[in-house]
């Protein structure tokens, strides 16, 4: 279960009968979640901090898993989902599993007939993704293999079974041969590289294996503060017809207005008492209109997420 703790902090909770969680909200027991449906509100065992249960979905489990590497976000996530025309069954083969971030995405939209052929090539990362998807009942969905794709290519056994290739290595010029000859005709291919010169190379090799509208694109995320500023009631006093017929009555009457105002905001006036003495006399303030809420206004944020990589992407001729 994703537990929100609040809009900058959640973590990801593996649910145990007798067991509890305890961060500054208070201390809340895992046996009161069980059974109980996801968006749930569950306070704590003082009864003030409270919580909100999630369900683990592929976005939010983005934001909360354990990094082995630097990971795709949701804005690159969507896009390679989107433009590698991914749909249920699938097949999809992913080079560079890492934290696992992309494939929960790609294993959901192949589900449930799809797969997945992930590969890692270093041991303890390729171990941690595997133990993680069959923790999250995704085994018969993925699959991860220790294989070096940039060294090896795929496996010769994949040939012409793909409908889309992700690569995610320092060398995609290098794979782009044997993703050729994975992919079925028509199927898309696309490279993750964060330097230019990784995005030439692997140009020019898609060119020369038959591939076909190439382009590259970099996703920007930009996100937007909502605020309700408070905005002063003012009054205007109605102005007599004759003031603005005639511009002169007008200017003696607004005269008079401000005079009128400004003997209305003092507080203290002096008055002479018995004695002769000058005494200070406090009027009540004249009453004024509380704030308004104004109308919803955006800006964006000061700190934005920058330059993660370039995603290049081109199709097979047929």
């Amino acid at each position: 279960v994703i537990v929100y703790e609040r809009h900058d902090r959640m973590k990801a909770v593996h649910v145990k009968r007798n067991e509890s969680l305890q961060n500054r909200f208070g201390v809340f027991k895992h046996n009161d979640w069980i059974g109980k449906t996801f968006g749930i509100k569950v306070t704590g065992s003082d009864g003030k901090g409270f919580i909100y249960l999630l369900a683990p979905t592929p976005e939010l489990w983005t934001l909360v898993l354990p990094h082995r590497t630097q990971i795709l976000y949701i804005a690159d996530i969507s896009t390679v989902v989107n433009f590698l025309e991914l749909r249920p069954g699938s097949v999809v083969l992913e080079t560079g599993t890492g934290s696992g971030s992309l494939t929960h995405s790609l294993a959901r939209t192949v589900a449930p007939h799809g797969r997945v052929f992930t590969f890692e090539f270093h041991p303890q990362r390729a171990q941690a993704a595997k133990d993680e998807f069959l923790a999250h009942g995704l085994k018969d969905i993925v699959q991860v293999t220790l294989r070096d794709i940039e060294g090896e290519g795929f496996p010769s056994d994949l040939a012409g079974l793909a409908d889309g290739v992700f690569l995610d290595i320092p060398g995609p010029h290098k794979a782009v041969p044997s993703a050729a000859a994975c992919l079925r005709p028509d199927g898309v291919l696309c490279s993750f590289s964060p330097c230019i010169e990784q995005v030439q190379k692997t140009c020019l090799a898609l060119e020369l294996h038959g591939f076909k509208e190439v382009q590259t694109v970099e996703i920007l995320l930009r996100q937007y503060e909502l605020e309700y500023p408070n905005i002063r009631k003012l009054e205007i006093p109605e102005v007599s017809t004759e003031a603005t017929e005639n511009p002169g009555n007008r200017k003696r009457t607004l005269a008079e207005m401000e005079s009128s105002a400004e003997t209305e905001l003092k507080t203290e006036t002096s008055t002479e008492n018995k004695d002769g003495h000058n005494k200070k006399e406090t009027k009540p303030k004249p009453f004024r209109e509380p704030n308004v809420r104004g109308p919803a206004t955006s800006r964006p944020c000061e700190e934005a997420r920058g330059h993660t990589a370039y995603l290049t992407f081109a199709r097979l001729a047929v």
